[in-house]
């Protein structure tokens, strides 16, 4: 009778704990902001094939990232400054989000990029100062949210007339 009520008991204690909910995984969400800085020859506010990519170029990011959730609502704000690499290209990457799905949650982001200065002397009046329209593209798998800022660019003092035309 003894080993009835300790089988008994026995399996009631495994049922219990088996029983219990896993724990939640951890969502974690991968964020990158990037955009480029060229210079623009022809003053046209467009990139032409005079143009080229501005390495060097200091870009002020200032960003704010707001998820909502069912249950919660989470809020990152920032202001970071960022060199361009060779290629004319500044990014900031937030490497692990706690609490936010990229693809899952729905995401309002206002993200600013503003330039301070060039790291050219013959291309250094700023154009297009600031860039606020993005570009967001989420992947679900990697739970990785990438915004893509638009160009910003500088301009020499004077416009080359025989390489730019009128």
């Amino acid at each position: 009778m003894n080993q009835l009520i300790i089988f008994f008991l026995s399996s009631l204690f495994i049922n219990s704990l088996s029983s219990k909910a896993e724990p939640p995984k951890k969502i974690s969400a991968h964020i990158t902001v990037m955009g480029i800085v060229y210079c623009d020859i022809c003053s046209n506010n467009s990139f032409s094939r005079h143009s080229y990519f501005l390495p060097g170029a200091e870009v002020r990011m200032d960003c704010k990232f707001e998820a909502s959730w069912p249950k919660t609502r989470e809020q990152i704000s920032f202001s970071v400054n960022r060199t361009t690499n060779r290629h004319g290209m500044y990014k900031l990457e937030i490497p692990s989000v706690d609490g936010i799905a990229c693809a899952q949650a729905a995401i309002d982001s206002s993200c600013e990029a503003s330039l301070m200065w060039s790291s050219s002397k013959v291309c250094n009046v700023p154009g297009y100062k600031s860039s606020t329209k993005e570009i967001a593209i989420k992947v679900k798998q990697q739970n990785i949210c990438i915004y893509s800022l638009n160009a910003l660019n500088f301009r020499p003092s004077k416009t080359d007339a025989g390489l730019c035309g009128n």
